[in-house]
């Protein structure tokens, strides 16, 4: 039904019906308002955000965003500009800045999460289908290659064996591959319940401990005050064992090479979890820190998506697979590079058990 002209809609309820956030700016960058969408993103509530500078909330990467909203008059639109909101970690925007026409000086401001489609698994899912096709289309034969090179060996002479091993081992080899190309491909995420965060990560760094620290020393920093978040214990693990695994070989070769493993409650971070039709906040953090050099900053835009690599002889999953195991619990990631101090961070931010 559309509404009666005598009777026009209010701009308020407009602008509070939109998903994506919009802030109101006057002339001098104050806040003159917010919808619900922008109070969930940036984690603060309408009256704390009313009456404040843009720029004691948020921070954008470069100083090109920052000169057009200081002109008043730009009409912008930036894909992925890297944002902070408060202290918080950073995340990727996609922004646009428009004049409010009539009013000399005013601006709309809209911030949207970079893939938000991601969390209706729209936006991702020709990414992470791709390789379960592929792993589909492949594993057949990989079988019958096995089958027949078994069949070889039982008729070739002990010094030729050694071919027909070769083969079965790299079949074995490429079918692990394959298996972890299927589970980035699965649609249907596993479980959650309450989980004691630190007996997780604590038995991630017992396994990597086990499979050798080369020298590199492991330093915990927990806040034993945290209460349970809600999980998946095992695919939670497997993340740490991933980000942990990576951080000790990017910083083995460094001089006194340290992980530090951290935990903190951060109060105002939010996911807008459109498929759940409500936000979900996410106030406990781990961050994997390492004094490695870091990620090729070629990459750094890229390493969770698949086969993005900077190792050697990566296959460029392990990230990938990290990032839809979080996703799956309705937490999220993020990397970061603190090059003055020589750091690498790696967040995850998880919800708490109900």
């Amino acid at each position: 039904m559309i509404p009666n002209p005598g009777n026009p809609i209010n701009p308020r309820i407009l602008l509070n019906s939109l998903g994506i956030a919009v802030l109101l700016l006057e002339p001098d960058l104050t806040i003159a308002q917010s919808n619900p969408a922008a109070e969930q993103l940036i984690g603060l509530s309408v009256r704390r955000l009313v009456g404040r500078k843009l720029g004691e909330i948020v921070t954008f990467e470069g100083e090109r965003l920052t000169s057009f909203l200081a002109r008043g008059d730009a009409q912008l639109s930036a894909h992925s500009v890297a944002t902070r909101f408060l202290e918080g970690p950073p995340v990727r925007l996609d922004i646009m800045l428009s004049p409010v026409i009539g009013y000399h000086g005013w601006q709309l401001l809209t911030l949207q999460e970079v893939g938000t489609g991601d969390i209706l698994r729209g936006a991702e899912e020709p990414s992470l289908r791709a390789p379960a096709i592929l792993a589909h289309e492949i594993k057949n034969p990989l079988s019958a290659i096995r089958g027949a090179a078994q069949l070889i060996a039982r008729k070739v002479s002990d010094q030729d064996k050694s071919l027909t091993t070769l083969i079965t081992s790299e079949v074995d080899r490429i079918a692990k591959l394959i298996d972890r190309m299927q589970r980035l491909g699965r649609e249907q995420a596993d479980p959650v319940a309450p989980c004691n965060l630190h007996e997780i990560i604590r038995r991630a760094a017992d396994v990597t401990k086990a499979a050798g620290m080369q020298g590199v020393d492991l330093i915990e920093e927990f806040d034993p005050s945290l209460p349970p978040v809600l999980a998946n214990e095992d695919g939670l693990v497997q993340v740490l064992i991933n980000i942990i695994t990576n951080a000790r070989d990017a910083c083995k070769n460094t001089e006194n090479p340290q992980i530090i493993l951290r935990t903190r409650f951060v109060s105002g971070l939010v996911l807008n979890a459109i498929r759940l039709g409500r936000p979900i906040r996410l106030p406990i953090e781990v961050r994997i820190s390492d004094n490695g050099p870091g990620i090729d900053p070629g990459l750094t835009d890229h390493i969770f998506e698949p086969f993005v690599s900077s190792k050697k002889n990566g296959q460029g999953l392990g990230l990938a697979l990290v990032s839809k195991l979080v996703r799956d619990m309705n937490g999220r990631i993020s990397h970061e590079r603190d090059e003055a101090e020589g750091w690498t961070h790696f967040r995850i931010h998880l919800p708490l058990a109900k």
